[in-house]
């Protein structure tokens, strides 16, 4: 039997949604008897109905068969007219559900619950009652935009198993930290943020001749460097965005210098390395979303 979807469904793969014109009243029992006993395309889940500008979404069951063209067992019709809108945003990949979320959220209004996403290439999929993952993304800045959180919305854009997700960033500001520690002199893990200071700044990457005064501002890896290179600890502001505190019951992606490759996950939070590449970013992310362990499921389509 069918049941009630949950939020933030979609269409996996969009070809599962077949859009079709009607002249049938597109009420529940109408519908119900026009499409049962039909026949539709073997990848056929979901159907949009139009009559004039009247649309209602519907999930079918399809009876197994060799061929292209399975009879419809069961059709659900999950929402009607008054409770599904089209939306036409020819930009959006309607195959990538934070794309289709964040289309909805451009155009939500009261009582809909199905919107319909016409984008990319004319193709169509929709999301029904869109409740995005809200992911904090603690991350160093500058530079802007930090790269952490630039390269999970990169990720965002292209995995299309991924639930709608809302990143938020949670940024760490250096010249914020350095207002909250007034010092003669900084020292900065990198030339790498360009940032400006109207302040002496050194940079430990150039390895620059010791200074007594200065305040380092930067993590544990940088302060390991500086024992190395000057024989001592300065004192220091840590921006580790690792070691920043969660929000109660959040989920949170953020990295370390100390993690060299791969993933850590606890509770919820997840870190990658300071260098993380695109595929760590995107485990973690999926890790987050309880994608199992992280990584991308294989093509087991068939047919």
């Amino acid at each position: 039997m069918l049941g009630p979807p949950a939020p933030n469904t979609v269409s996996r793969p969009y070809r599962g949604l077949s859009v079709q014109e009607t002249d049938v009243p597109l009420t529940t029992e109408a519908l119900t008897a026009h499409l049962t006993g039909r026949e539709v395309y073997r990848r056929t889940d979901y159907l949009v109905l139009r009559n004039g500008d009247d649309l209602a979404l519907v999930q079918v069951r399809r009876e197994p068969s060799i061929g292209l063209f399975e009879t419809v067992a069961e059709a659900a019709v999950l929402a009607g007219p008054g409770e599904t809108v089209w939306i036409d945003a020819p930009g959006t990949d309607v195959g990538n559900a934070t794309a289709l979320a964040q289309v909805a959220a451009a155009h939500r209004a009261a009582g809909i619950r199905a919107y319909v996403v016409r984008g990319l290439f004319e193709h169509v999929n929709f999301i029904w009652d869109p409740q995005p993952l809200r992911i904090r993304v603690g991350e160093v800045v500058p530079p802007e935009p930090p790269k952490l959180y630039a390269m999970a919305r990169q990720a965002l854009a292209f995995d299309e198993e991924l639930p709608p997700i809302d990143l938020q960033l949670e940024a760490i500001d250096i010249e914020r930290e350095v207002a909250r520690h007034p010092a003669p002199a900084y020292l900065l893990p990198c030339r790498g943020s360009g940032i400006d200071l109207d302040v002496p700044v050194a940079f430990l990457d150039t390895r620059p001749a010791r200074q007594s005064d200065w305040l380092l501002v930067g993590c544990e890896r940088s302060a390991q460097f500086h024992r190395h290179f000057y024989g001592d600890a300065p004192p220091r502001a840590d921006i580790c965005p690792r070691r920043r505190a969660p929000q109660d019951g959040e989920l949170r992606l953020t990295k370390c210098c100390l993690l060299e490759r791969g993933i850590e996950h606890r509770d919820k939070t997840v870190v990658v390395p300071w260098g993380a590449n695109l595929g760590e970013v995107l485990g973690a992310l999926r890790l987050l979303a309880g994608l199992t362990d992280g990584a991308p499921a294989p093509n087991t389509e068939g047919r």
